[in-house]
């Protein structure tokens, strides 16, 4: 499936997008992702799963550098939740460098992967791009974009930020209060849908009663 200019897709780059959409709920608005499952088949194995899993509820954006990226921490350390067995089991899991000379850092909303100084390293920590980044070309894995909220990402560059070492980080801890996935047929897989639900609900009920909290102290 191939989309043209629709569904805030830049007919100029045309790529195959994911029938599911990723959606993110933060602080500032809700962001869309679309995955590029020809281009980075391992990597959108992974990040659809944890999406599914629920695992990037109550997590955060640990990194916002004008101009460059809005970093996802890793789901491992970012989350303020805890993670049953089947979060961690993917959670923990790498996946290898997945690059291509014609994919490019050429814009706002691509999203990229982090990794350590291996290249096969990555795992569930990702970044979108706030800019152009030619320097990331062939050494990160391209593996999606957003498709709405872009207005969201043009409000995380707003948030004052102090420089740790290489990055720039919020002052204030900017949420991601919850996460789900949209598709294209309105339905779960049959053979996952138990799992996937219950998965879910625990990882969401624990981020709303800590919203609960924070908002409402001593209710």
């Amino acid at each position: 499936m191939v989309l043209a200019s629709h569904d805030g897709v830049d007919a100029r780059q045309q790529r195959e997008l994911s029938r599911e959409r990723a959606v993110l709920q933060t602080d500032f608005g809700d962001i869309h992702l679309a995955f590029y499952p020809t281009i980075a088949p391992r990597t959108v194995e992974l990040i659809l799963a944890l999406f599914e899993l629920g695992c990037y509820n109550a997590n955060h954006f640990f990194r916002v550098d004008k101009g460059f990226v809005a970093q996802i921490a890793d789901v491992q350390n970012g989350r303020q939740a805890p993670m049953d067995e089947l979060q961690q089991k993917w959670a923990s899991k790498t996946v290898p460098l997945e690059v291509h000379e014609d994919v490019k850092h050429d814009r706002v909303g691509i999203l990229s992967l982090a990794r350590h100084d291996d290249p096969n390293s990555g795992g569930s920590s990702f970044s979108i791009l706030l800019g152009p980044a030619p320097h990331l070309n062939m050494q990160y894995t391209i593996f999606g974009q957003v498709t709405k909220g872009i207005e969201t990402l043009e409000s995380l560059q707003q948030v004052e930020t102090v420089t740790e070492g290489i990055f720039v980080m919020p002052k204030t801890r900017i949420h991601i209060h919850s996460t789900y996935v949209l598709y294209s047929d309105s339905s779960l897989r049959c053979s996952e849908s138990v799992d996937l639900v219950e998965t879910r609900l625990n990882s969401t009920l624990w981020s709303l009663e800590r919203l609960r909290e924070t908002s409402l102290p001593g209710h």
